[in-house]
C-alpha cells in the first residue's frame, strides 16, 4: 500500500483522472440540461457511441479531426431529435424510447463498423487531437503543468462547460425556463413558455454534448474504434447527475470521482498490488451502484419522467 500511495495523487494521476473524467462531464452536462427539462433521458450511452464511431469514421475519412467533431456533433444531435419527437410529440415512454437507442446505436455502430472498414480495425489509426501547445514554459510548471496544460480541447472544454450550464441555469432567462418545465410545465405553459421547444432544444443540446463526448473517446489518445467503445460510460454519466442532483456543478464533481476511480484501477495494477486485476477494474462500476443507491431519490424534478399534454387541465 505504501508504494500506491507514492503513485497516486500526483500530477501524473490527476492529470490523467482529469482526462478519463472528460467524457463523462460533457455527456453529464448535457444530461443534466434535459433531465432538467423533465425529459428522463437513459440514451445517452447510445449518443456516445454514435458519437465516438461518427468522430473516428468522419476524421478518418476527412483527415480533418475537426469534421469527425463536427460529423459525431450532427449524428448525435439526429438521436437527440428521435428522442425529442418520439417523447414529446409521440409522447411514448420514455425509459422504452431510451432503451430502444442504446439498442439502435450499438447495432448500427457495430454494422457500420464492418461494413466500412471490415472485420478488423486494429490497424486502423484516425487523425486526432494531441495536447494543446501551450508554452513550454507553463507545461513545465510543477505540479500544475502535467495536470492542466498537457491536455487535450475536450478537457479544457468540459471544464468549461461545468459553469457555463450553471451560469445559464441560474442567471439566464432560458434557465429559469428550463427549470420551470421540468417542475411544473403547465404552469410555465401559462405563462408562456413552449414547453415542447424548451425540450426539443434540451435534447438537441444533449445529443451535441454526447457528440463531443464520444469525440473525446475515440479521436484522442489511440484514435481508433472498438465495438462497444463506451462501455457503460453514458450510464456512469447519468448516475453522476442523480449524484449531484441534478446540479451542473454536482454532476461536474461526480464525474471527477469516477474518473479518479477509472484513474485508481488502473495505478493499482501498474504498481503491482497482489489483487485480482478484475477487482479494480471494477471499482468506477460499483461506485456508480453505490451512489445510484445512496443519492437515488431527492432534489428530482417535479416532472421528471411523467409526460406532457399541452391540453390537460
Amino acid at each position: 500500500m505504501g508504494e500506491l500511495a507514492s503513485v497516486i495523487f500526483t500530477a501524473e494521476f490527476l492529470g490523467n483522472s482529469l482526462r478519463f473524467a472528460t467524457p463523462l462531464i460533457l455527456a453529464a452536462m448535457g444530461g443534466v440540461v434535459n433531465e432538467r427539462t423533465g425529459v428522463l433521458n437513459l440514451g445517452i450511452d447510445g449518443m456516445m457511441l454514435i458519437g465516438a464511431f461518427a468522430a473516428f469514421a468522419g476524421s478518418y475519412f476527412t483527415g480533418n479531426p475537426w469534421m469527425g467533431v463536427l460529423i459525431a456533433v450532427i449524428s448525435c444531435m439526429l438521436l437527440g431529435l428521435l428522442h425529442a419527437f418520439t417523447t414529446i410529440t409521440l409522447v411514448m415512454n420514455q425509459v422504452v424510447v431510451a432503451v430502444a437507442i442504446n439498442t439502435f446505436s450499438m447495432g448500427l455502430a457495430s454494422s457500420l463498423l464492418r461494413t466500412l472498414f471490415g472485420t478488423s480495425t486494429n490497424a486502423l489509426r484516425s487523425p486526432g487531437f494531441s495536447e494543446i501547445g501551450w508554452p513550454q514554459a507553463l507545461k513545465d510548471l510543477p505540479f500544475f503543468g502535467p495536470v492542466f496544460f498537457q491536455q487535450t480541447i475536450f478537457v479544457y472544454i468540459a471544464i468549461l462547460s461545468v459553469p457555463v450550464i450553471w451560469w445559464v441555469f441560474y442567471k439566464t432567462t432560458w434557465g429559469l425556463k428550463i427549470r420551470a418545465v421540468g417542475e411544473y410545465p403547465k404552469a410555465a405553459e401559462t405563462m408562456g413558455v413552449n414547453v415542447a421547444k424548451v425540450r426539443y432544444l434540451a435534447l438537441l443540446f444533449a445529443g451535441a454534448m454526447g457528440g463531443l463526448s464520444g469525440a473525446a473517446l475515440s479521436i484522442t489518445g489511440l484514435n481508433t474504434f472498438i465495438d462497444n467503445m463506451t462501455a457503460g460510460r453514458g450510464f456512469i454519466a447519468f448516475a453522476c447527475i442523480i449524484f449531484g442532483r441534478f446540479h451542473p456543478l454536482g454532476a461536474g464533481l461526480g464525474a471527477l470521482m469516477f474518473g479518479l476511480a477509472q484513474g485508481l484501477q488502473l495505478r493499482i495494477q501498474t504498481v503491482g498490488i497482489p489483487v485480482a486485476y478484475q477487482i479494480p477494474i471494477m471499482f468506477p462500476y460499483i461506485l456508480t451502484l453505490v451512489l445510484l443507491v445512496v443519492m437515488g431519490s431527492g432534489a428530482v424534478p417535479a416532472a421528471w419522467g411523467v409526460p406532457y399534454y399541452p391540453d390537460e387541465e
